[in-house]
């Protein structure tokens, strides 16, 4: 079994034992991930990788340099994948930067399958873990690293959770799976409440969409208590949870509804972030919420036209079955945004097909009440490169929503879909006016539709689900966690 080594490196600065391996494959500055492998280099049954961070890498700022650091490190690690099949371990240098060498080293490696030759480590039915296959370390150790292998891991584990089907991944798995993530982790409690507790509760929204399924829906609570205080108002992240959509009784054409199995994705998301954020051990308070259900048609299923009274008491008509993520998501954000005290509720979702139309997989959507919250997001999402766009939340949209029978219509036509979407979940955020003594709830909503699914390859990820806005998340959670 052979060793590798990955090196980025400013061709414009390089080392000098750089110099001399570069300028045997290549004479000028190279683009950014352009990698050369050396064989039996520097000894026997050992390999070394050089990857170009750019010819203008030094001009950079920070968080431009990070993803040049990210591409440089995640093009070699896909090249040495590629043309050694026998690598055990590769040793990364990160001293450009060490979160962003291990958060692409580890998200480059990434590689589902459900194959069985070789065994996959994905598959479910195994009694024993298969240990990696190739190892990954730093050059140097340090916390920054360690870090980044928090980030990329929780990136990683949104991403398999997308990719299971169906059948393997119901409401009642995904919480099982969630409990034995959060396994002997310091400072966690975990609540998985069905459906009579939600009835009891008045969720008539969310249980209205498991309606045609033989699949129990689930509600998934996770509470994380890492502020000095445990009273201490927290964070709550809603995430949808839709574990396979068929649109209902408004059924989604055939070609390509497999996908639809990464439309908890949202849930996959908060899940995962929630998981590196009490890795981390991060000084704050953290409540996650999941309603978890199928969307599936049958005799007992939710009907176009039906009208149900959601839990804050507002009616809805469901003009369109397959816009049922906001149908779970109302009642999530009412009881997130009533229960908990929370000073900040952020909810994300593959809410819309319209927002892919809008962003593509490029940016991810947000809509916030709050220039502060979007703020701090679009910071830690620039660090990350786990970009976010704030998309515009008006009244004026209203109009699209609001002339039914009902106080509310759940779709509200293909003009600005992602926005009467977002307007229709605002309805259920409870406490965006400031009352005396309290400051107003921040509020966003994060559509990660478009982004939940990379069809093209990119230096660190391959195609695939993304696990779209895990890092985002806990970086934001980091920063608010020093402020």
């Amino acid at each position: 079994m052979a060793t590798a080594s990955i090196h980025p490196f400013d061709p414009k600065t390089p080392s000098k034992s750089a110099t001399e391996l570069w300028s045997a494959s290549v004479a000028k500055a190279p683009k950014v991930g352009t990698t050369r492998i050396f064989f039996n280099s520097p000894s026997a049954d050992s390999i070394t990788a050089l990857s170009s961070l750019g010819p203008d890498f030094a001009r950079k700022n920070a968080a431009a340099k990070r993803e040049l650091v990210r591409r440089s490190v995640g093009s070699a690690v896909k090249e040495i994948a590629r043309v050694a099949d026998e690598v055990a371990e590769v040793v990364v240098d990160g001293s450009a930067d060490p979160h962003a060498a291990a958060v692409a080293a580890h998200l480059a490696l990434y590689n589902f399958t459900l194959k069985t030759d070789p065994p996959s480590a994905f598959n479910p039915n195994l009694k024993e873990p298969i240990p990696d296959k190739v190892a990954l370390k730093p050059l140097q150790a340090s916390s920054e690293w360690d870090q980044g292998v928090v980030y990329a891991k929780a990136q990683n584990l949104a991403r398999t959770l997308m990719e299971l089907p169906g059948n393997m991944m119901t409401p009642t798995i995904f919480c099982q799976r969630a409990q034995s993530e959060f396994t002997n982790l310091q400072n966690v409690e975990i609540f998985v409440r069905d459906e009579a507790w939600a009835a009891e509760k008045g969720m008539r929204t969310f249980l209205s969409v498991g309606r045609g399924t033989a699949e129990p829906s689930k509600f998934l609570e996770i509470h994380y208590k890492g502020a000095a205080s445990p009273d201490a108002a927290p964070l709550v992240l809603v995430g949808k949870g839709i574990t396979f959509d068929s649109g209902g009784i408004s059924l989604k054409p055939g070609a390509d509804m497999k996908l639809m199995r990464g439309d908890m994705g949202g849930a996959a998301a908060v899940v995962s972030a929630a998981l590196a954020i009490a890795q981390l051990r991060l000084p704050l308070n953290l409540v996650v919420l999941t309603p978890l259900a199928e969307n599936m048609p049958s005799g007992t299923a939710t009907k176009p036209g039906d009208i149900i009274y959601a839990m804050n008491g507002k009616s809805v008509e469901v003009d369109n079955t397959d816009a049922e993520g906001r149908l779970v998501l109302a009642d999530a954000i009412y009881y997130g945004s009533t229960e908990f005290n929370a000073h900040t509720l952020v909810d994300v979702a593959t809410l819309t097909g319209a927002m892919d139309i809008a962003l593509g997989e490029v940016f991810t959507g947000v809509f916030s009440t709050s220039d502060v919250l979007w703020d701090s997001l679009h910071a830690a999402g620039e660090t990350e490169y786990d970009r976010l766009w704030r998309m515009p939340l008006d009244e004026d949209y209203g109009a699209q929503i609001y002339g039914s029978n009902a106080d509310l219509q759940n779709v509200g036509g293909k003009p600005a879909g992602s926005c009467t979407a977002a307007l229709f979940l605002q309805a259920f955020v409870h406490g965006l006016e400031p009352v005396e003594g309290k400051a107003p709830l921040a509020w966003a909503h994060i559509d990660i539709a478009g982004t939940m699914e990379a069809t093209r390859p990119t230096a660190y990820l391959g195609r695939g689900m993304t696990g779209s806005s895990v890092r985002a998340l806990v970086e934001y959670a980091r920063r608010l966690a020093q402020a």
